[in-house]
């Protein structure tokens, strides 16, 4: 059974026929024990790419492929990249199902035509950071307001790519959930160390980059938007 209906395959096939530029590639990671959603992973990005020629997809098994790891800066699986020969680094961690699809399908949009749809001010002030910086973006599938997180923090890396960040599905990755006491997503861990909870204005998502880049901490996550429970 598919994952993507036949109406919804329809839709994709005009929009990708329509927006979709240059060719775009994604790379699967997998690993053989303790992953539910590993064969789904490899089943959605097969289902998708097949809906256009300019979509490939790649499958790795994240231990015995180190060097692909490396080139995505993929540090755990099931984990999904993008390339459109360059590797970007950005990445979802767990099946981007549910609300996260749309995510996933701007994403590859974006990537495709080398742009994001961020404000030039937002551009602009990305390109002068000279440091890297992590960004954790955890979701569900069943929060509406995540996917307006991890879109901001995606293209932010594409904007620049010193800057890593990381859509994680907090119940397939329960673990390391639960070390950011993610109660609430979106949840937003920049650097480890500072952190936020809630779906905010790009603006004011830049702004707390910018804080956590000055080295400050929150002593607490700031509640900074909508958010949904676990």
């Amino acid at each position: 059974m598919s994952l993507i209906s036949e109406e919804d395959q329809a839709v994709l096939k005009e929009v990708f026929s329509k927006r979709l530029q240059n060719h775009v590639t994604l790379a699967v990671f997998t690993k053989k024990e303790n992953c539910e959603y590993c064969n789904e992973l490899v089943e959605l990005a097969k289902e998708v790419t097949s809906l256009d020629q300019r979509l490939s997809y790649e499958v790795y098994d994240f231990y015995e492929n180190p060097e692909k790891a490396k080139e995505y800066n993929v540090e755990m699986a099931p984990a999904l990249g993008f390339s459109d020969g360059t590797k970007y680094n950005f990445h979802f961690y767990g099946i981007p199902a549910g609300y996260e699809f749309n995510a996933f399908i701007d994403d590859i949009i974006d990537v495709s035509r080398n742009s994001t749809r961020l404000a030039p001010s937002t551009i602009n002030k990305l390109k002068t950071i000279e440091q890297d910086v992590k960004i954790q973006v955890f979701v569900t599938p069943s929060c509406p307001y995540c996917p307006r997180a991890v879109r901001i923090a995606h293209q932010f890396s594409m904007v620049n790519p010193r800057i890593r960040s990381d859509m994680i599905e907090a119940l397939e990755f329960e673990e390391l959930a639960n070390e950011y006491g993610v109660m609430s997503v979106p949840h937003i861990v920049i650097n480890g160390s500072y952190v936020f909870i809630g779906a905010v204005p790009e603006a004011q998502f830049l702004n707390y980059l910018f804080e956590a880049l000055e080295g400050k901490e929150t002593q607490g996550p700031i509640e900074g938007g909508e958010v949904s429970g676990l």
